[in-house]
């Protein structure tokens, strides 16, 4: 039986807005749903047609546990649609839609709601281990004097708390955080801080223009308890210049390293989501289509360099199709680190590289900048761990069709050494 052709039919997302050191006002499963609610209020079909719900999501909190069921449910699919979370760290969104394609190919399902979110504001604050002991023998001591004994014992150390988010954007294998990684990649390419920041720069100057211009109407209003409106990323920094990035000083390597807080992503809340449907379900249904997702491909590197991983992904894509960097209209590479994406078009246009690591005969050559995340990236719009895969997938999308063009990579790096790419195209006009 030949596999079905994997289309998709729409898609949106939330505003991404920028942590600022407390609790963003919507948990995880809240963004989600502001985000679903209007997608599936313009179909055709009701929420409980589709055959399955995947969301992809790092970090869910303990009242989300399963959170595209809990998702699901809310956004009305009812109670016999199955929905299932997949976590592949800052490719989870893709892997979302990855696994939903699978799932059609195969003909398993239909129609499938697919993205990805993440509530990265709201990353648990977490007792340590000295502590949770502690508090074990507090709750068997029974007697007076126990307790008293217990007190005790407590001391300052056992009320340091764990930052969850810091431990998380920590390999535990290689023992390096995401920004060091990306200082490996720096040194490894020779690209200095002016480069970074001028990556930095241009990614404002992009999401500004996109805005100014309404290219980013993937967008869904969304609205708080407290009635509060959100519309845009809101990460944007207008003013943004070489010169102010330039008096930040380096986070991951204070003595010699270029990587600070303006040339890498912003810590983000959001939300996205596509919806997938088999070529059967089209012509049945009628459905509109944006484009095709013809295929995708994971891989896996050294943890300490896995800021290539959009390099070790998408060349087995190119070398399948046929295609040179040359032969794709359009790309987002995720914005991690400037130093990363400037890494990975390094790592392309180097023949000592592509031979040894990739196996390939001669360098691929020199990517086109200009199509290279047109409208802006994690640098400027943030980087919501979970929703980034799909984000960039619906937005590739959307370049085409406004440009009238055909063929697309999106491709993102992966904590702890991966790094994923899917390949869409759409009929020209």
């Amino acid at each position: 039986m030949q596999d079905e052709q994997v289309y998709v039919v729409d898609g949106s997302r939330s505003p991404f807005l920028k942590a600022t050191g407390k609790p963003g006002p919507f948990a995880a499963a809240d963004l989600a749903v502001a985000a679903g609610r209007p997608l599936l209020a313009r179909q055709s079909f009701a929420p409980d047609e589709f055959d399955e719900v995947v969301l992809g999501c790092v970090a869910p909190s303990a009242d989300e546990a399963n959170i595209a069921r809990v998702v699901s449910l809310r956004l009305g699919c009812g109670n016999a649609v199955p929905a299932w979370t997949v976590q592949r760290n800052c490719a989870s969104g893709m892997q979302a839609l990855d696994a939903a394609a699978a799932d059609i190919r195969r003909s398993r399902s239909h129609l499938v709601l697919a993205g990805g979110v993440e509530a990265m504001s709201r990353s648990p604050v977490l007792l340590n281990n000295d502590m949770v002991a502690w508090l074990s023998d507090w709750s068997r001591a029974r007697a007076i004097p126990a307790k008293l004994a217990t007190l005790g014992r407590l001391r300052p150390g056992h009320l340091k708390p764990v930052i969850g988010l810091l431990r998380g954007l920590r390999d535990p294998v290689v023992g390096l955080s995401m920004g060091q990684t990306a200082e490996n990649l720096a040194h490894r390419f020779n690209i200095d801080r002016d480069a970074m920041d001028a990556f930095a720069v241009r990614s404002h100057e992009r999401l500004a223009k996109a805005q100014d211009e309404g290219r980013l109407n993937e967008i869904e209003t969304i609205y708080d308890t407290d009635g509060n409106t959100y519309r845009a990323d809101d990460g944007l920094r207008r003013d943004s210049s070489i010169e102010k990035l330039a008096k930040l000083k380096p986070v991951f390597d204070r003595d010699v390293g270029n990587v600070t807080a303006g040339n890498s992503a912003q810590i983000t809340d959001g939300a996205a989501w596509l919806i997938l449907a088999s070529e059967s379900a089209v012509k049945q249904r009628q459905l509109p289509v944006m484009g095709r997702i013809v295929d995708c491909e994971w891989a896996g590197l050294d943890p300490g360099q896995m800021g290539l991983g959009p390099v070790h992904s998408t060349t087995p894509i190119l070398t399948r199709h046929r295609l040179g960097l040359v032969d794709v209209d359009y790309w987002e590479i995720n914005e991690a680190f400037a130093a990363q994406v400037l890494a990975c078009l390094a790592a392309w246009n180097d023949e000592t590289y592509c031979r040894k690591e990739l196996g390939l005969d001669t360098a691929l050559g020199e990517l086109d900048q200009n199509l290279l995340n047109v409208d802006g990236g994690g640098v400027s719009l943030g980087h919501p761990v979970g929703a980034s895969g799909a984000r960039i997938v619906l937005h590739l999308l959307h370049s085409l069709e406004r440009t009238g063009t055909r063929r697309g990579v999106a491709t993102l790096c992966i904590g702890g050494g991966q790094g994923g790419a899917m390949l869409v195209e759409r009929d020209a006009t």
